[in-house]
This record gives C-alpha cells, structure tokens and sequence, in this order.
C-alpha cells in the first residue's frame, strides 16, 4: 500500500473510532469456519463476541474440518460468509477436490484478510524427534530432517495438504520420503501428533491445537527456514505461489521471543460469493473495521486483521460491496481496481470453459478439466497455476 493510501486509512480509522455500530446487519448472521481450537474459529468467536456487544448480532459460527466441509455451507447458502482458509484460492481455481463434476470453479469474492500479526504457516514437527535426528536441544532441525517421519494428511483438505506438500519441497522432500497418515481433519491430525501417532503436521502458528502440542508431552518445533535460501524457496513457491516472507512474532514456542524467519499467506480469509447482496457485503466489511479496536487482541493473530495489512493486489478478486466500503475509506485505488478486473477476467474464463466441458460431457472428466482449464488460461493470457 502507498504511502497515500497509508495516510488515508489513517484519518478513516481516526474518523471512525466512534459509533462502532453505524452499520446494518442482520440479527443473526452464520460463518463457516475452521475446526473449533483452529485459529480461525478463535478469531470468529471474539469477532462475533464484538457483533453482539456493539450491535445484538448474533454470530453463529459452523466449523468445518475440511475445505470442502466449510464451502459446502456457502455454497448452498447456509452461512452468509466463510473466515476459511487458502483453500478458497484453491475452490477458485477448479482444482483438486473442487474441480470433480459436482463443484468446478467457483466465483469466489474476498471481503477482508488477516495478513498481519506475525503469525506464519509452516509444517510442525514434535520436538522428540528431534534426538532421534541426531540434534537433542532441535539446534539445526531443519524441514530435510522431516525425510522418513510420519506426516499428517488431511482427506477432503486440499489446501492443507498443498501446504504441506510445499514445505516437503521446501526440505527437497517429496510425499516418497515420508510416510503418509491420513486422517479426517486439522484437529484429528494435530491430537495424533501429541498421542504420537504422526510427528509432523501443517498449521498457522498460533492455533489452539499447535498450542496444546507444543504443552503436551511431545513437545513442539518449527523446522528452520532460511530466508537467503533462494533455490529452497523457489521450490516452496513452486508449489504454494501464494506465500511470503515474514517476520513471525505470534504463535506457540514463538511468543515473548523475538521472533523468527519463516513464511505466510492470508488466514483467515473472509469470503463469501460474487452474487453475494452488495449491500450485506458492504456493512459486513464495515464492521470488520469498526469493531476492531473491540476485538483486537482477544485472540492470537487477530490483530492481522488491521486495515494496514490489506493486500489489493493478492490473488482472488473483492466483492463489489467491500470495494465500496473500501473507496469510502479511502484506500482503493484505480490500480487495485484495474487488478481486480484482472481477477475476475480470470474467474469468467475459468466458469466458461467449465460450462463447455460440462456441455461435451467427456468420459474423462478429470483429464479433461485439466486440459480444457490449461487451454482457458493460455488462450486469456493468464498465469497457470496448478
């Protein structure tokens, strides 16, 4: 953000540090979210606490254990919003569990985004392994160390596993030098890393459930990561294109020092769909400012969620209603507008040929998609990813 732009959510904020409740939602309101113990679900329960406090909203909250499980209730208008995760960029996209028959690309909007808080995305590793490698106090534990541990996989969490599957290459690793556990959710996954049935397993760094791990018996470390490593982290974007390089400050073994390298993306990531009502979309996204100074520190990493952190030039497109809001503000530029037209070029191209291929019904489905989806970005001129 320029400095321009800066300057002007400065005086917004200044502006509007009074009459927290000058937006209209209604009475009762419903968010997917991550599993209960996620970061995510702690983020939404004193979010919704704020909503009732400056304005009777009653925010109920439905966590879901997958990607699939949390769009599911979007999708068909059970919940109004989705504080989901990068799988969002992945439901977008068309691929992997979302581009079967029954989902394909779907016309996703973002509201707002946690992008700040110090708090960073990496694969967590029980810190009894450590001695088993070799490096009894984790000196040097690094993400080539994870080669021959048992890793969590998460069914019907296609981001999750992407996650994981970036920070494998990080190490120069594959899913062949690891032994793969599956199990049915984050939560289920990190509750096996403390009874010892799996040793590593991705998370944001200051969930409840890495918390737990890092209190619990097994103990908990980050495998180090080299910002100068230019060849680790190419491989890491490689797979995972949407992360960057941060300073973490937040999160279990990381709060009260000070901090360390490591990488992150958005989460969460307040969602909804392009045909969404502009104006519940609107005072949604006001609300989420308004009621920041009542929120703010009530859970790990929440602050992130500070108008100063808002990227415009990220991956998926705003909602037309949150654009509003944010032009009010006085943050929106031609430039951001000009990309999310970009963004949402990219999502009208993908639905097209989506509606073509559902038209030829090929016996095929999976190898279609991928190569009807490659043949749509090519022919627009837009990056392939995946």
């Amino acid at each position: 953000m320029q400095t321009k732009t800066l300057a002007a959510a400065a005086v917004w904020l200044i502006s509007s540090s009074a009459g927290a409740a000058d937006f209209d939602l209604p009475k009762q309101l419903v968010w997917s979210t991550y599993g209960t113990g996620s970061a995510g679900y702690n983020q939404a329960v004193a979010i919704g606490a704020a909503l009732k406090d400056a304005a009777d909203v009653n925010l109920r909250l439905l966590p879901g254990q997958n990607d699939v499980s949390r769009m599911e209730p979007l999708r068909q208008g059970k919940a109004q919003f989705s504080a989901n995760g990068i799988g969002v960029y992945l439901v977008q996209e068309g691929v992997f569990e979302f581009g079967g028959k029954n989902w394909g690309p779907q016309k996703i909007r973002v509201l707002a985004t946690n992008t700040g808080g110090g708090v960073a995305m990496s694969l967590g590793v029980a810190r009894d392994i450590c001695g088993a490698k070799g490096k009894p106090d984790c000196k040097g534990f690094t993400f080539a160390d994870i080669r021959g541990l048992r890793v969590a996989w998460i069914k019907g969490a296609p981001a999750l596993n992407v996650n994981a599957t970036a920070w494998l290459a990080y190490g120069g690793l594959t899913w062949n030098d690891v032994e793969k556990v599956e199990f049915g959710g984050f939560a289920a996954a990190w509750k096996g890393l403390i009874e010892g049935s799996v040793d590593a397993a991705f998370s944001a760094t200051n969930a409840g459930n890495v918390y737990e791990a890092a209190a619990g018996p097994r103990g908990l470390v980050w495998p180090d990561f080299d910002a100068k490593d230019d060849a680790a982290l190419g491989r890491l974007l490689a797979v995972a294109p949407y992360y960057v390089k941060v300073q973490a400050t937040v999160g279990a073994t990381i709060d009260g020092t000070g901090g360390r390298d490591m990488a992150a993306f958005a989460y969460p990531i307040l969602i909804n769909y392009e045909m969404t009502d502009a104006t519940l979309s609107y005072n949604m996204t006001k609300a989420m400012f308004k009621l920041l100074p009542a929120y703010s520190g009530k859970a790990p990493g929440i602050d992130g969620w500070a108008m100063r952190f808002q990227k415009f030039d990220w991956v998926i497109p705003y909602h037309e209603g949150a654009i509003r809001f944010y032009k009010e503000a006085g943050v929106w530029s031609d430039a951001a507008q000009a990309h999310n037209d970009l963004l949402v070029a990219r999502q009208e191209a993908l639905a097209k040929a989506w509606a073509e291929l559902v038209a030829a019904n090929p016996g095929n489905w999976e190898e279609a998609w991928e190569r009807k989806r490659a043949e749509a970005l090519k022919a627009g001129g837009f990056e392939m990813v995946f």
